[in-house]
């Protein structure tokens, strides 16, 4: 399927929200609908280190995963016609949030805390939930992002099956054009 994305006059499809959202699976699927290049931050900042995530954040802090960060995603920003999964602290950066309103079409995955809960509880990747009471630490998170989450162009509770909620994005894209 084609979508001519310069009718609404932005350049790329950004997805944002809370780690466990669905962002990549839900981006690496519609980039394939659309016939778009699909790219996940979280691992371009891994090969740019050539370390995981967690390893940045246990070596360096996360001060520094942020500054990389912003150095991976303001560049990828700029391009074109690619679906683009950011990683879920990326909107706390003033500058990339400034490119994302610029040049991105923004999707907010929003997911109950509960169900984030779920997915994450056994997770061993994620240094922000490390330590006890996961859930507390989600709705903290939650809290300290949501007004920036808050600021996309189409907003959608993740809960549906994942063809159905690329169907409604790409049905939205549409209503866009």
């Amino acid at each position: 399927m084609k979508l001519n994305i310069e009718k609404f006059n932005k350049k790329n499809i950004c997805f944002t929200g809370l780690m466990g959202s669905g962002k990549s699976v839900t981006g690496r699927l519609l980039a394939k609908k659309l016939g778009f290049k699909f790219y996940d931050t979280d691992n371009l900042i891994e090969k740019k280190v050539n370390k995981s995530i967690k390893q940045i954040f246990n070596d360096h802090g996360e001060q520094y995963f942020r500054k990389i960060e912003e150095n991976v995603v303001v560049p990828l920003l700029e391009k074109k016609k690619c679906v683009i999964s950011l990683g879920g602290g990326s909107v706390l950066s003033a500058k990339i949030r400034k490119v994302l309103k610029s040049n991105s079409y923004t999707i907010y995955l929003n997911v109950e805390i509960e169900n984030l809960y779920e997915r994450l509880k056994h997770s061993r990747r994620r240094p922000l939930l490390e330590g006890e009471n996961i859930k507390k630490k989600l709705i903290q998170l939650t809290k300290d992002r949501k007004k920036y989450y808050k600021e996309a162009n189409l907003i959608l509770n993740n809960s549906d099956k994942l063809s159905e909620t690329v169907n409604i994005i790409i049905k939205k894209l549409k209503n866009n054009e």
